[in-house]
């Protein structure tokens, strides 16, 4: 079995991404890493370069900034990065530059690539999602956070990434796919709040004016953590890769669990959901194959 990784990212040093060990965490996996580093105002390029393996292979791009519309942009650069995979892999594993998957799952996920390796119903994998916010202490547990997303894809050019990047979808149509008892840890919303702040001001630009931006995003040094309904605490462990950038953590950021901002729509569609396991409303980018 070949499986080749793929990702795409810009600025990761002056915003803050955790881009090396997104790559590293499933570097395990791959037998070839595709990065498609977008030009950049900082030193991306080399921080990717210096990554001490021989699997990686960048490829330059230069983003279109005049895409402001649904983040797609996002997408052409996951596409541009997926185009340029070689050879054929059975499997090509995409992960974001703010995602980190944890060595526990790798043996899972290995075990369900070759399970399915064959298997010509079935066109990715869906990976569970934890969603961490402030700080590595705390996960998002309201109806915000999406639960589950397609991060394997078949090798197959009629697979594209779908509009801002979240997914992914075959000739426009929903990929037909295996769910894997494996969790991947988004950090996005994890960082020192001056870099949040940027990081939150360059977003929106893939989606909206400038005017919009100033308009609607407050003119501050850093980002406001405290907005936010409800967290949970986080009791595990994050993965190996990321231990040297929690021990680094230079801000503060508390939240006390039992208070929650709900309004009586979402209390009762969390009650509705604890007893039943269903999610009203909760939007799926994927067929699920029993």
């Amino acid at each position: 079995m070949k499986v080749t990784g793929f990702t795409f990212i810009r600025d990761a040093v002056r915003l803050d991404y955790p881009v090396v060990e997104a790559i590293q965490s499933v570097l395990p996996l791959c037998d070839e890493f595709v990065v498609a580093v977008g030009a950049s105002s900082d030193d991306t390029r080399a921080l990717i370069a210096a990554i001490p393996t021989d699997k990686i292979r960048i490829v330059d791009t230069v983003w279109d900034d005049a895409l402001r519309e649904g983040g797609r942009v996002l997408a052409i650069e996951t596409d541009k990065a997926m185009d340029a995979i070689t050879g054929q892999p059975d499997w090509c594993f995409y992960i974001q530059g703010d995602e980190v998957l944890h060595e526990q799952y790798l043996e899972e996920i290995r075990a369900a690539m070759l399970r399915y390796k064959d298997d010509v119903r079935v066109e990715g994998l869906l990976l569970k999602y934890r969603h961490f916010y402030g700080s590595f202490d705390y996960v998002g547990d309201s109806r915000r956070w999406y639960r589950q997303e397609v991060r394997i894809v078949r090798h197959d050019a009629q697979i594209r990434s779908w509009k801002d990047a979240q997914g992914f979808r075959k000739n426009g149509e929903k990929l037909r796919v295996k769910a894997v008892d494996a969790e991947m840890y988004h950090y996005g919303w994890v960082r020192h709040p001056e870099y949040q702040q940027a990081k939150k001001r360059s977003f929106e630009r893939h989606w909206h004016s400038d005017g919009w931006i100033e308009e609607n995003l407050p003119d501050a040094d850093e980002f406001d953590y405290s907005k936010i309904d409800t967290l949970a605490y986080f009791a595990g462990t994050h993965p190996h890769v990321m231990l040297p950038r929690v021990k680094r953590m230079n801000w503060k950021f508390t939240f006390d669990p039992t208070t929650r901002k709900l309004k009586l729509k979402e209390r009762l569609s969390r009650i509705f959901e604890r007893m039943t396991g269903y999610r009203i409303g909760e939007y799926k980018n994927y067929r699920l194959l029993k």
